[in-house]
């Protein structure tokens, strides 16, 4: 699965330098923060980080790091919209959104098990995936894409709920991200 136009629009959505004093994330540059870039060795100005540093870091990070190529292999779409919201909020509540979504979809175990809470793309995850897919086929990646649109946006009413200074961006997380 090539994700390079997948990055190309993640980097086009967040947008260049930004520093905003209401975003815990603090500096960022196509949506790498500070913190992630000098944890991935990045030592220059946030202002200067280079766009192919930024495509490295969301690769390693957020694609090969949790596994999400696995996912790939299986519904490019489902894995497609992984990246994006583990850029976004983290690998592990993409891959806890994907868990839930499954578990929920699975008819009380008798199409897969239920799958542990563990934020990891493993074994089991893989095989209930596929095991959903098979029986349901793209109308169940379909349906299964919609269930983790719609917990990503329950976890952005519910992060503004919690800190009100992160309503100033509940409008666009909910435009930009959700669909």
């Amino acid at each position: 699965m090539n994700i390079t136009p997948i990055i190309d629009a993640i980097i086009v959505r967040e947008g260049g330098y930004v520093n905003d004093p209401a975003d815990r994330g603090g500096a960022t540059n196509f949506g790498i923060t500070e913190t992630v870039a000098r944890a991935q060795g990045y030592s220059g100005d946030m202002r200067n980080l280079p766009r192919d540093e930024a495509v490295a870091i969301y690769t390693r990070m957020y694609w090969l790091k949790p596994k999400l190529n696995l996912i790939g292999d299986h519904a490019a779409k489902l894995a497609a919209k992984l990246l994006d919201i583990s850029v976004n909020m983290g690998s592990a509540s993409a891959i806890g959104f994907l868990k839930r979504a499954l578990n929920a979809l699975n008819r009380n175990g008798e199409d897969f098990a239920t799958l542990a809470p563990a934020p990891l793309v493993d074994d089991a995850l893989l095989a209930a995936l596929s095991a959903f897919l098979g029986k349901r086929g793209a109308e169940g990646e379909a349906v299964l894409l919609k269930a983790v649109n719609a917990l990503q946006g329950a976890q952005y009413i519910a992060i503004a709920e919690h800190r009100p200074a992160d309503k100033n961006f509940v409008y666009g997380w909910l435009n930009n991200r959700i669909g």
